[in-house]
């Protein structure tokens, strides 16, 4: 099975394209273009033919979107990429707007004129996404379009190909289920909803539903394609059949019909015909939900029915999670013993640390490589919290730096993400206070016991209140979901201020992750990954209560600790986690990995 490549380092930007797409707008009689950091599928991973954001604007974060009229660009990205975009996009020629402050359409509502005509490419919007456009331009008496081909890739002239590797089979770890049992499951569910069928284009979804994966995206083996699940269990995958061969027919069974590309739209069709209700995840593309309408299927809005199952893990499957971490944790523990002994020297870049740590970890046999671009920032570059490190921002590690690494693995039994923050020389008072903050946050989370039916959100609080305290915050979730060799970031479970109260059950992996950016000094962010867990309740509990294993198995700095801010109960947690660390890696570790392995983990 392939390595997962980082692709998008192919895809350059083109400084004249702004002025090219405002000619073709000319001649279209358009007066603004939609441009999201999107694909077909909507993935957070582009494949390079997809990244048509960052060929127009520069921009190269995994979320964000442009729009374009005659006179005025603007680029919208939240509070992870605000000061990534200021140093990638030209701001002669593109405004960049945190979402915070201000959305797409708010801005387009100031420049929009009676009678304008507002394009997008129906393939990279969702329903949702497209409604604030949809209001915007009810209320302004402007005509939104729907573009039959998207400009961007006509004026793109060496616009790489589509993806096409090949797709494999995965069997996943000893005693998994498989795919005939996850789509038997998935037919239930769409039967308890009174669904016929389902329409499927999410990657991740595709490769669990049918044990398979590939190398179409970078960082994820998701298969990019489409299918149609029925409510009797039969499926349909539109798939180039050349990427498919023999023994992945074989794999998928014959309840699995395998149909190019080109005879989607007349699948959807027949299914109009018959008056079939089909199932609709909030995350198809547009394009999708016309046809259906067109072709008279009832369109049925819900949850991807991928979703729930694919994050509630088995037991075997979070034990091959387990099994990752364990060497995961070991290449980690070799890197930071590295870093140890090699960053005071003066001769350790952001750029060399980063290909570090992701050659130890491709030594693993196991590893099929990063599952997200390592962030290794140094200084005021760690307060970028998606900072990706590049020949011109390249920056030394030097004394009285903090250096935050934010890195994970693809392996053929789990997907890994980890950030340690690392004080190079003495830390100052302020930086020791504000991590130990940051400190006691994590162990506030992954200590906690609930009540099952919790949602990550009612939990967030816990990670910022040490913060809050002291007057500070940080302006991303505090955890995501995480897929089983799939999507590093994934749902529907996650831990933040805001969004779907998603309550978690056992078998879901979160990522536990505050932290504190001092722009333009230093950023600080502690990042295990945990899975829900039944716990004892205490005596006379009336409710079946769940809390976290943590999985994640790497030193935190203790130079880093300010003492006088932990109690007992949070020194007892980080002795205990220390002693499992040392306990776990030691017998797979070098001599020196080993020896420094024992010092980082000391009792406090």
């Amino acid at each position: 099975m392939a390595d997962i490549g980082d692709m998008s380092e192919t895809v350059t930007h083109d400084p004249t394209l702004l002025r090219s797409l405002r000619a073709w707008m000319a001649g279209a009689g358009v007066d603004a273009v939609l441009v999201p950091h999107a694909d077909e599928h909507q993935s957070e991973y582009l494949p390079p033919s997809a990244e048509r954001l960052a060929r127009l604007t520069g921009f190269t974060g995994s979320a964000g979107s442009a729009v374009v009229t005659a006179d005025a660009a603007a680029v919208f990205v939240d509070g992870r990429y605000t000061l990534q975009a200021r140093d990638e996009v030209d701001g002669a020629r593109f405004e960049v707007c945190p979402l915070a402050k201000t959305t797409p359409a708010e801005w387009l509502r100031e420049r929009l004129a009676a009678g304008a005509r507002v394009a997008h490419d129906p393939w990279l919007f969702t329903a949702g996404q497209l409604e604030p456009y949809r209001a915007l331009c009810r209320d302004a008496r402007a005509e939104l379009v729907a573009l039959e081909t998207n400009p961007i890739d006509v004026l793109w002239p060496d616009r790489p190909p589509k993806p096409a590797s090949a797709v494999t089979a995965w069997n996943g770890p000893t005693g998994a289920r498989d795919g005939a049992d996850k789509r038997a499951q998935v037919a239930e569910s769409l039967k308890t909803a009174g669904a016929d069928w389902t329409v499927l284009a999410a990657g991740d979804s595709l490769a669990w539903l049918f044990d398979v994966r590939a190398a179409d995206v970078p960082f994820t083996p998701m298969v990019l394609a489409f299918a149609l699940v029925g409510a009797d269990g039969a499926a349909k995958l539109f798939i180039d059949p050349a990427r498919v061969d023999a023994a992945v027919r074989a794999h998928l069974g014959a309840g699995v019909d395998i149909l190019p590309p080109p005879d989607f739209g007349a699948a959807l069709d027949a299914l109009g015909a018959a008056g079939a209700g089909v199932r609709v995840p909030a995350a198809t593309a547009q394009w999708i939900v016309d046809r259906l309408d067109r072709a008279g299927a009832r369109v049925l809005p819900g949850a991807d029915p991928c979703d729930a199952p694919r994050a509630a893990k088995t037991p075997a499957e979070i034990e091959g999670m387990r099994q990752a971490h364990v060497r995961d944790g070991r290449a980690l523990t070799r890197f930071l013993a590295w870093l140890d002994e090699a960053a005071p020297g003066g001769g350790v870049t952001e750029r060399t640390a980063a290909a570090k740590v992701d050659a130890l970890r491709a030594e693993d046999p196991m590893s099929r490589g990063p599952s997200f671009p390592t962030i290794s920032g140094a200084g005021p570059n760690g307060a970028i919290v998606h900072y990706r490190v590049s020949a011109k921002t390249d920056r030394a590690l030097v004394d009285g730096d903090v250096y935050l690494v934010d890195s994970g693995g693809q392996y053929l039994d789990g997907t890994t993400d980890v950030t340690r923050t690392v004080a190079i020389g003495e830390p100052t008072p302020e930086m020791k206070d504000r991590f130990t903050r940051v400190l006691k946050g994590h162990i506030a989370v992954v200590t906690q016991r609930f009540p099952k039916g919790t949602s990550g959100q009612e939990l967030d609080v816990l990670a910022r209140r040490a913060l809050w305290e002291a007057g500070l915050d940080y302006d991303h979730g505090t955890g995501h979901g995480v897929g089983l060799y799939l999507g590093v970031h994934e749902g529907p479970q996650r831990i933040a201020k805001r969004g779907a109260p998603v309550a978690l059950e056992p078998g879901m992996v979160l990522s536990v992750e505050p932290g504190y950016y001092k722009a333009g000094a230093y950023g600080i962010r502690i990042e295990n990954l945990v899975t829900v867990v039944g716990v004892p309740g205490p005596a006379g509990a009336e409710l079946e209560m769940l809390g976290f294993e943590v999985l994640t198995l790497a030193p935190i700095d203790r130079t880093l600790i300010s003492l006088q801010l932990l109690n007992e109960t949070e020194r007892a947690w980080l002795d205990a986690y220390h002693r499992k660390v040392s306990q776990t890696l030691s017998d797979g570790l070098d001599k020196k990995s080993r020896a420094w392995l024992e010092r980082a983990t000391q009792r406090l």
